[in-house]
Order: structure tokens, then sequence, then C-alpha cells
């Protein structure tokens, strides 16, 4: 660790090390959201200092990380902003994916299912950004903690299958006593299709044949969710 003298402030460094010796200095909360992104991009350009192309990629989108964190590599590119070449656009959407992953991570460490609240925070990470369909489901064991998680199908941009004989089988196999159901809508809008009421119905009228509950449905959007059962969807 350095050590800096009693007058040592953050404006004696180069333009380029401020973001990283204010971190060291001042902890990484006083950091602002493109002092942290000037961290991972590490250089500029010429005549252009890393903060102000790191202020330039949050203007892009304004200013909004979660739009920011939707990216791929290529879509970060076609921005064509200065400074931003291959592997800045690598570092960045690694950075930003990792971000995610803890979301997520943190979301499992509760792991215990209370309410449909739990399982939104748990699998928003997962499909609540994405631009096609995707149906999962998660596996119960008695205490109504989560044994699994699985990928059931994905879909196009309006719809998705789910095959209850694959999500039983699956149930079968991690010995689950109950199951949520989860897909999002890239839409945005949370009202179940008649499809999703359909499905839902036929694979709760499944799950009492082989005694294994379907809890609940959550339909998962980007800032929202339905939840099936506490609409009154669901009868055990």
């Amino acid at each position: 660790m350095k050590s800096y003298p009693e007058n040592f402030t953050v404006k004696h460094w180069a333009e380029e090390d401020q973001p990283r010796e204010k971190l060291l200095l001042k902890g990484k909360q006083a950091l602002t959201d493109a002092e942290l992104i000037a961290i991972l991009l590490r250089t500029g350009v010429k005549n252009e200092p890393v903060t102000e192309v790191s202020k330039k990629i949050l203007n892009a989108f304004a200013n909004d990380l979660n739009k920011l964190g939707k990216l791929s590599v290529q879509e970060l590119l076609e921005k064509n902003i200065k400074g931003i070449g291959e592997t800045k656009a690598i570092t960045l959407v690694a950075a930003l994916e990792l971000g995610r992953r803890r979301q997520k991570s943190e979301a499992l460490e509760l792991n215990k299912v209370t309410g449909s609240r739990d399982v939104f925070n748990f699998m928003q990470p997962t499909i609540g950004e994405l631009a096609h369909e995707e149906f999962h489901v998660l596996f119960m064991n008695r205490a109504n903690k989560i044994i699994q998680s699985e990928r059931i199908s994905a879909g196009g941009i309006t719809g998705t299958v789910a095959d209850a004989r694959i999500i039983f089988n699956y149930a079968i196999r991690y010995n689950a006593v109950s199951i949520i159901l989860c897909h999002n809508h890239p839409s945005g809008n949370l009202n179940p299709s008649d499809q999703d009421i359909d499905m839902t119905k036929k694979t709760v009228e499944a799950g009492k044949m082989l005694d294994i509950k379907v809890l609940d449905h959550i339909i998962v959007a980007e800032k929202g969710y339905y939840s099936f059962a506490d609409e009154g969807l669901i009868n055990f």
C-alpha cells in the first residue's frame, strides 16, 4: 500500500491516474460512474483524458448503466465512441456482466423462497433484460429452498414453449416437492397471455398427478413482475 504525505490530494496526480488514486484515498463509494469506468479503460486518447472518454460512453446511453450493461461487444463498438476499441469494449462488457452475476449470486444466497418478490429478485438478472423469451423452472425442496433452476426453452420475441414432460422429468430427477414456473416478457407487458394461462393450468394439473405442487408462475420483466399465485390464478 502506498503512503502519502499529509497534504497530498487527488489533484496532484496526472488526470489519467486520478480515479485510481481517488479510490485508494477515499474508497470505491466516493467514485462516480464515469470514474469507475475510467479505471477499467485505463487510458484515454490524444487530447482527451480517460475520464472524458468515460463520460462520453455514459452520455451515449443517457447515463443509464442498465442500458450499458445490456450491450454486446459489437453493439458497443457500433456506437463509434472515440477511444473505445475492441479490447476496451470487451473489458467493459465483462465488468458489467460480473456485476449482473453478483446480483444473481446475492439472490441465490437467500435461496429460501418466501414469496413472489424473492423469485423475481432471483430470476431478473437472468431473464429480465433479454430481448427474447425464455422459460425457466425453479425446483424446490420441502423447506421452500431452491434445489436447482433450469432453462426449459428459449423462443422468439413474442413467445416460447414449455413442455410439461421435460419440466417434471427434471423435478423427479431433483426430488423436488414443488416447482415455480418463470418466463420473461421482453416487451415489458406483464399481463399473461391466454397461452400462458392455459399452459399454467395444464402444468398444475399434471403436477397434481405426480404430487408435485406448482407454487407459482412468475412473468418477469426488466422492472417488474406478475405472479399467478398473488393474482389467485393458481389453485393447489
